[in-house]
């Protein structure tokens, strides 16, 4: 069996889902008190798969999880309750959906007043409370999901306690809020919407306290002795009440203030209340800016006696806790440790101990897209030298790379006096807020196992950002770590000292924001986005190409450095006339030296002219030379002797839409109609021209004629599946950008030294499908390898250039020197997407300083090599050096599909012999990856990996070495998929949870049976696969699966025909349902 064939696709996403909607916290409500764990519910299709597979279409609108002996509650839009419940499998936990709950509608009334709008699980984790909108609370038993219709509470059981003048003829308005008493399990505090409070005794059913509020109530929270509350209202403000007073009823809050007042300002959605042993309280909330200032702020507040911090965060704000001891004694203090705070876009950890109050740098969950994501890159079997020095460079930045505050942002912490509010700004407070503080506090979230296998090899994710910085990223295992962030705007004069200066100059201003969050969605220069990345693991040696043609050489040191930065132009026209750039301008350089930190530093600057993005780059270390192309042309520069080599311009002259740039201003309507119609102008008489005979276009309509009238016997007809190629004019906009470069050690020279002739113009026929173009001087030559350059151009051009390198002793004596070898022009004029040289056993050449290291095996130099070039709608391979067709496979003509990205892969088989093949992995524009054979262009197999409509995450994706992949699912999500059916990653664990004794879940489950799935794409291979060691752990899908007679993709297979019972099911129905 082909490691091909034996591969298995399986699918991970190591990154926080997008689109977070709430939060919960498992350390009060778990039977087991250490027990410190948190759920996330999000609204994206991506993150409703998760937790719900098949639930797509109807995101969570709101989720209050509640980890309660294992078992997690969400609420989705359709006002339906959703259970969840982590089991054991084969010695690993996974989350299924368990059960499934509506409430009923009250007759006569309308179906909204039945919408939940507060969910409560209470302490004993055998019930939860329902708030709804018409004011009424439901109970419901856990897991059952049971509701007990003689405990509901409805408004009219209130308003009995209430006096006539605080009616007003009016009703009490939706839920706002439950609280459990943290004293008496048998009390609950319920507020709502209009502003009254009530402290309901279920065990009575009559209600002991009222608060009598006058402003529209949003959240409750009970002082942890219970003899007090804290209101916060959607004016600004909130109220302390005294609970423990004599009556029956409050009128007057203790205290009423409104901390960002006079001026109106927003509702303050959220409040805590958590005592401290120093003895002033944390009252923690979230909102409650100034309207008309700062309404589009997302903040959280912290308070603490006469000091005060606002945290500004970069997204909204959806839920926040904070971390404590859960077993705290009568008369004790709860002396938080930490404030965790879940905003749209990442997740942040305040260290509440600390003075200063600094961020907890996060271990897992890393925001990816702190900067909008532009390009990734990964490296396979990083070297243990290398990945230590990378680890040393990461952790002595300052800040580091998991903090949560940007470099140059910053606040302090000030003092708030209690009400009356200030207005002006006050005293800075003793305890200041450092610029980027971070603590090296423990991660306060624990609990569980990880028992995925440690990674038998190092794995760096390298992802370019829109603001000019490069995340390293431990890849190894489950979950992206981050390492290191290297950050190039430094190097260049931008607009950003200007917004500084700014920034800065506003820091006395009031409230005292602090900037926390390394979420920033906005760029200050779009020219310093990275577009490229080329690393070298051995030499530690590091190429970053920009939006503005900027390529920075890098090299990683250990140590400080102050330098100045060498800088070098390559004009890519080489002076044509005619062409005028019309797009941004270049980034202008620092003068003088400058102060790098330890870890990758730039010591050549290569301005590409014109300043347009980078499409391409390598880079060969032991060669000392980097190749880069734009949409103009490419080039070839000697880092070492700090010189251009060469320099080719790839426009066509009817190119003038690559002049412009992507962030041009220049581009008018007037233009783009003109073009339109000359192209409809043009494609109308087209047909009528008469084409040259030899021309490539006529070869095209004459085959497809051929193809169309053909009638002939059917052992000579063309198979039904091959498809029309309709060849490419020339002239198309933008044909001169080169997308892929490539270096190889191969031969070029076919028995003739080539030299450059101007006066000679001819062209050699290559199959009828490509076109040779090279010129010979008399002089003959024996065939050798040699170091060579491969170009390939968006028009289906392919350039190839033999270099003349110097010996590593004469590297600063000669220069290096390219002779252009051969031009292979390609009939379709296909965008090339990707070159490689296979050696004489067909495998894939070395990289630089493997064989010198005894790496990697030395690639056969006896026979010749073939040359693998890969269009957007064929493979072709090539012989080596006399460039003659070998095979090839229409990809667009047999599958009707494009090629996006390519790589040279090695699979290895599960089986005990170890086979490893080298294949040709193919990432379609329908978001297929096929697998091919190499040389040999044998289709193996083919998977569907992304949807077709995910353009971005097509585009994102990017193979490894080993048959892995990673592309984005969303701009915070990397989803990992494995082609090989050894090397898979998959995030196994364990967590020990304790629940009551009635864990059967399948007489009253309403829940759509579904298959056991990993990101809800992994198909078991075996019925066995689903089948767990105890039949009380078993979930209700493996209870389905178990009558199921035979696999998945079966066509009698029921798995497509659900069940739809509510009792028990008996095998006789099952018999007589399949029947």
């Amino acid at each position: 069996m082909r490691a091909g064939r034996g591969s298995e696709l399986s699918r991970w996403g190591p990154t926080l889902p997008r689109g977070s909607q709430t939060l919960g916290w498992g350390a009060r409500g778990t039977s087991d008190p250490k027990a410190e764990r948190w759920g996330r519910g999000g609204s994206s299709a991506a993150s409703s798969k998760l937790l719900s597979p098949g639930r797509a279409a109807n995101p969570p609108a709101r989720r209050h999880p509640g980890l309660l002996q294992g078992w997690l509650l969400s609420l989705l839009d359709d006002n339906t309750l959703h259970l969840w419940e982590i089991y054991q499998k084969e010695g690993c936990s996974q989350l299924e959906e368990t059960r499934s709950f509506g409430l009923p509608a009250r007759p006569g009334c309308s179906p909204s007043i039945t919408r939940v709008t507060v969910i409560l699980p209470m302490a004993l984790g055998a019930v939860a409370c329902l708030g709804t909108e018409g004011g009424a609370v439901y109970f419901l038993t856990l897991p059952g999901l049971v509701l007990l219709e003689d405990k509901t509470l409805f408004q009219d059981e209130i308003l009995q306690s209430v006096p006539d003048e605080y009616r007003c003829g009016k009703a009490l308005g939706p839920v706002e809020s439950i609280q459990e008493h943290p004293r008496d399990a048998g009390r609950l505090l319920i507020g709502y919407s209009r502003g009254l409070v009530a402290l309901w005794d279920q065990g009575t059913r009559a209600v002991q306290h009222l608060f009598l509020g006058n402003q529209q109530l949003e959240s409750l929270a009970w002082e942890h002795s219970g003899k007090s509350i804290v209101s916060s209202h959607s004016d600004g403000g909130y109220m302390v009440w005294a609970a423990g007073g004599s009556g029956q009823r409050t009128q007057q809050p203790v205290l009423s203030t409104i901390p960002y007042g006079p001026f109106p300002c927003k509702a303050i959605t959220k409040i805590l209340w958590r005592t401290c042993e120093s003895g002033n309280p944390f009252i923690i909330f979230n909102g409650g800016m100034p309207r008309a200032s700062y309404g589009d702020r997302h903040c959280v507040s912290v308070l603490q006696g006469q000091t005060l911090a606002t945290l500004d965060f970069t997204s909204r704000v959806i839920d926040f806790f904070t971390v404590q001891n859960p077993e705290v004694p009568e008369g004790g203090f709860e002396n938080p440790r930490a404030l965790v705070v879940l905003v749209e876009e990442e997740l942040v950890v305040i260290d509440l101990q600390t003075p200063g109050w600094p961020t907890i740098p996060a271990p897992y969950l890393a925001p990816l897209h702190s900067s909008a994501i532009t390009c990734s890159y990964h490296i396979s079997n990083v070297p243990l030298k290398l990945w230590e020095r990378i680890v040393s460079a990461g952790e002595q930045q300052s800040p580091r790379l998991s903090s949560a505050v940007s470099a140059g942002d910053g606040g302090d912490a000030r003092t708030h006096p209690p009400p009356p509010p200030r207005t002006h700004p006050p005293t800075p407070s003793a305890v200041g807020w450092a610029h980027g503080a971070v603590t090296l506090a423990a991660w306060p979230i624990n609990g569980g196992k990880n028992l995925a296998q440690e990674p038998t090899q190092r794995g760096l994710l390298l992802t370019g950002h829109e603001d000019g910085t490069v995340r390293f990223w431990d890849a190894s295992g489950v979950s992206l770590k981050p390492l290191y962030k290297l950050s190039t705007a430094g190097i260049f004069q931008t607009d950003c000292e200007h917004n500084d200066s700014l920034n800065q100059a506003g820091e006395e201003e009031w409230p005292p924001f602090r900037k926390v969050g390394c979420f920033d969605p906005y760029s200050d220069d779009p020219r310093l986005g990275i577009q490229k990345i080329a690393l070298c693991k051995y030499t530690a040696k590091m190429v970053v190409a920009g939006t503005a043609g900027q390529v920075l050489v890098m090299e990683l040191s250990d140590e400080k450095s102050e330098h100045a930065v060498s800088v070098a132009t390559v004009d890519l026209l080489q002076d044509r006339e005619g062409f005028t750039w019309k797009g941004h301008d270049r980034l202008a350089p620092r003068n003088g030296p400058l102060a790098f930190a330890p870890g990758f530093q730039p010591s050549v600057l290569v301005q590409c002219v014109p300043p347009a993005a980078v499409t391409a780059v390598t880079l060969h270390s032991e060669w000392n030379l980097v190749a880069f192309g734009t949409s103009h042309g490419f080039g070839l520069f000697d880092y070492h002797r700090r010189n251009p080599v060469l320099a080719r311009c790839t426009l066509h002259p009817n190119d003038s839409l690559a002049m412009e740039g992507p962030l041009s201003r220049v581009k008018s309507l007037k233009k783009s109609l003109r073009q339109s119609f000359r192209r409809i102008r043009k494609s109308r008489v087209s047909g009528k021209k008469r084409l040259n005979p030899g021309s490539p276009s006529s070869k095209v309509q004459e085959a497809n004629a051929q193809l169309a009238e053909q009638a002939g016997p059917p052992e000579v007809e063309m198979t039904p599946v091959q498809r029309r190629i309709e060849p490419r004019s020339a002239d198309d906009s933008l044909s001169g950008v080169v997308r892929c470069l490539y270096f190889a050690d191969t031969f070029l020279r076919d028995g003739e030294s080539p030299v450059r002739v101007p006066s000679c113009s001819h062209g050699v026929g290559n199959e009828g499908s490509s076109r040779c173009c090279c010129c010979f001087s008399p002089r003959p030559a024996a065939a050798h390898h040699g170091p060579t350059m491969w170009a390939g151009t968006n028009s289906g051009s392919v350039f190839a250039y033999a270099l003349e390198v110097p010996s590593q002793e004469k590297f600063s004596e000669r220069a290096v020197e390219a002779v252009l070898g051969k031009e292979i022009q390609l009939m379709h004029r296909a965008p090339v997407v990707a070159i490689a040289v296979l050696d004489g056993r067909g495998n894939p050449l070395p990289e630089p300083y493997e064989v010198s290291r005894d790496l990697a095996k030395a690639p056969d130099m006896q026979g010749s090599h073939s040359m693998l070039i890969s269009s957007e709608e064929q493979f072709k391979v090539f012989t080596l050096p006399k460039v003659s067709a070998k095979t090839k496979f229409k990809l667009t003509a047999h599958e009707g599909c494009r090629v996006r990205k390519v790589a040279l892969v090695s699979l290895a088989s599960a089986g005990p012999e170890e086979r490893v093949e080298n294949c040709l992995a193919c990432l379609t524009n329908l978001g297929d990856i096929h697998i091919f054979t190499v040389p040999s262009l044998r289709p193996q197999v083919h998977y569907g990996c992304i949807r077709k409509e995910d353009i971005s995450g097509i585009a994102s994706c990017v193979f490894t070495k080993h048959g892995q992949g990673f592309y984005l699912i969303s701009p915070s999500e990397f989803e990992r998929f494995s082609l090989s059916a050894r090397n898979v990653t998959e995030p196994l664990c364990c967590l020990e949870v304790s629940r009551l004794q009635d864990t059967s879940c399948l007489s009253n489950s309403t829940a759509t049976p579904k298959l056991p799935q990993a990101n809800g794409t992994h198909v078991p291979h075996s019925p066995e696969a689903n089948h767990s060691p105890s039949d009380s752990d078993r979930s209700p899908e493996e209870h389905q699966a178990s009558f199921s007679p035979g696999p998945v993709d079966s066509p009698n297979s029921s798995m497509e025909n659900p069940l739809d019972t509510t009792g028990d099911i008996t095998v006789e129905e099952v018999k007589d349902f399949l029947a």
